[in-house]
């Protein structure tokens, strides 16, 4: 009985304790309900904040750029240009409906030759036989004489900003545009041929960069063609495109069909002017006369019986007078008579070396190159000339785009005469580029090479006056903008006999050392122009005997005098025949001389063997 009641105890025991340790976990968990409930929120926050956050990383934004601040405008009455694949970066201006472009943008990318005197505020446009001339806020204009309306006015001024309108462009180029709104911009296209192209398997956002989060430009329609343009290097899985509207972004790879080949072509209504030219049906061989005075005009006869095979003479006779454009000139009608009767043809040449006159400010006015070119053209029809030669040298960069029209409107008299119009100009190099060759080479019948004065006078060091290297690059570098029967190569019939006389110590301690172009030369350098005939007498009183130089065609003679050495590349029947075969060798139209007089008279034979 004890024992039952002991045993019954115990288990009363066990039992309350096992109560109570079940009431102490229920109320743990309780405990722990809101801590873990706070925890797995927690946890589902972070979940949907990464999930967010890679769905904004990876979902395509859908925000719109700014149109005005994208095309650049400020202002309702402006207009964004788009020159084919690219903005201008110029706007232009829209006025009571009809867009209007900045004349730098009209010059530099869609036609060249038109001109604008900000002197006289006019715009200019030379055609084959008349030129044209716009009055600033004029709807008329003037081809030669006669006036011709526009219904709108045709130039605009701006401050220091010229506008040309759209219309009166196109009346002179092969361009075809299309105006659109909101924003303003007007798309135009000039330059015709194959352009890549992919259409749109469906819809898709044209966006301002290459990458989802850029802003869309425009909505891009299933079907769609765009223009696939040239991607910049490191852009994977995008493709810059020019939609039909003109904006040019970026769309992607996947929602672009295949590229395919098409061609742009113009409507065809488009008739270019065509500058007709003076050709001569045989090889030209043309020499200069160096003509200073009127009284050296009766040297004429004994100066062509020297010669033998000549078509051409080109005396010296023309020069800018003054800077209003006013013509000196010692013309002579005998000389012409007499090179008439010895059937040659005469082109008198203009130069602009008179001392005193800023050929800048010559040629920048239109009324001062129309009173230069009339008494130029009066000139030669007075004294019977069959050509012009323009010799206009050390030009600035400046003066380049003056220079060109200057030729244009002489071409236009030149062809309503029917005088050869013919330029000078240096061998091709980036300092003589604002000659425009290319350009002379449609309006001028002949494009003269002054293959010479590699080394001049004002060189820093002794050397060849016309290597054979200098002078085939010239001629290459002229046939890659000028066609080879334009084409005329002058040779030298002179040569520069170099002296170096050393320097002293204290001359060289007295040079600039810090200065950004010094050059340490040990001499002092001085040179002079001689013909053949007398560098052969200097080097025969010298005791110098010429030897071959292969690298420059030409021989090659030194001696010691005095303490200076005297050095000299000649110019003999061998140099001439190395330059003269180049003739043949780039089909060019002919040869030219730099200067009667200064040769020996076997030196006609050498030439007479390339120009037949």
């Amino acid at each position: 009985m004890a024992n039952r009641t002991s045993s019954r105890n115990n288990y009363n025991r066990s039992s309350n304790r096992n109560r109570r340790r079940r009431r102490r976990s229920r109320n743990r968990r309780r405990r722990m309900m809101p801590v873990l409930a706070g925890v797995l929120f927690i946890v589902l926050v972070l979940a949907v904040v990464l999930i967010a956050g890679v769905i904004r990383k990876y979902s395509l934004s859908d925000e719109r750029a700014d149109q005005m601040a994208y095309f650049g405008l400020e202002a309702d009455d402006e207009v964004a240009v788009i020159l084919q694949n690219e903005q201008a970066e110029l706007h232009g201006l829209l006025i009571d409906g009809q867009p209007y472009v900045n004349f730098e943008t009209v010059q530099n990318s869609l036609n060249s030759r038109f001109y604008w005197d900000a002197n006289e505020n006019q715009l200019l446009y030379a055609l084959p036989d008349n030129l044209v001339k716009v009055p600033v806020g004029s709807s008329e204009y003037y081809i030669g004489k006669d006036r011709q309306n526009f219904n709108y006015n045709i130039v605009k001024t701006e401050g220091n900003d010229t506008y040309v309108a759209l219309d009166f462009v196109k009346q002179y180029t092969d361009l075809e545009y299309q105006l659109y709104d909101s924003p303003n911009r007007v798309e135009i296209l000039y330059q015709w041929g194959t352009q890549n192209v992919a259409t749109l398997k469906d819809d898709e956002a044209v966006r301002q960069k290459a990458g989802i989060k850029s802003p869309i430009l425009t909505d891009g329609k299933k079907g769609d063609t765009l223009t696939v343009l040239d991607t910049e290097e490191g852009i994977e899985d995008w493709t810059k495109v020019r939609t039909a509207d003109g904006y040019i972004g970026y769309v992607r790879n996947k929602r672009l069909g295949s590229v395919e080949a098409q061609e742009l072509a113009s409507s065809g209504d488009f008739q270019a002017p065509v500058y007709t030219n003076i050709s001569k049906d045989y090889t030209i061989n043309m020499a200069w006369h160096n003509v200073t005075t009127a009284a050296a005009n009766d040297t004429v006869l004994s100066t062509i019986a020297s010669t033998k095979g000549l078509t051409t003479i080109s005396p010296t006779w023309f020069t800018i007078g003054d800077n209003d454009g006013n013509l000196d000139s010692i013309a002579s009608a005998e000389y012409v008579n007499y090179a008439h009767q010895s059937g040659l043809e005469v082109w008198g040449m203009i130069d602009n070396f008179k001392e005193g006159v800023d050929t800048y400010e010559v040629l920048s006015y239109t009324s001062k190159r129309e009173n230069l070119i009339n008494q130029l053209i009066a000139q030669a029809i007075q004294y019977g000339l069959d050509g012009i030669n323009v010799d206009f040298e050390k030009l600035s960069s400046e003066t380049g785009i003056h220079f060109i029209e200057f030729v244009r409107e002489l071409s236009i008299k030149c062809r309503s005469n029917n005088l050869v119009l013919s330029v000078d100009n240096y061998v091709p190099k980036a300092y003589s580029s604002h000659y425009y060759r290319a350009e002379q080479g449609v309006v001028a019948d002949y494009v003269i090479i002054m293959g010479y004065d590699e080394h001049f006078a004002g060189s820093e060091e002794s050397g060849s006056v016309a290597s054979i290297g200098f002078v085939r690059d010239g001629i290459e570098q002229t046939l890659a903008e000028v066609p080879a029967e334009k084409v005329i190569n002058a040779v030298p019939f002179y040569t520069r006999l170099w002296q170096e006389t050393p320097k002293t110590e204290e001359e060289i301690a007295a040079e600039d050392t810090t200065a950004v172009d010094y050059k340490y030369i040990p001499y002092k350098l001085s040179s002079q122009a001689l013909g053949m005939q007398a560098v052969e007498d200097v080097l025969t009183a010298n005791g110098a005997t010429p030897t071959w130089d292969d690298t420059t065609a030409q021989y090659y003679a030194e001696f010691e005098k005095d303490g200076s050495t005297f050095k000299v590349w000649m110019e003999e029947e061998k140099s001439i025949e190395e330059k003269a075969k180049l003739l043949k060798e780039y089909n060019l139209a002919g040869i030219a001389e730099w200067k009667l007089g200064l040769e020996k008279s076997s030196i006609w034979d050498i030439i007479l063997k390339y120009v037949n």
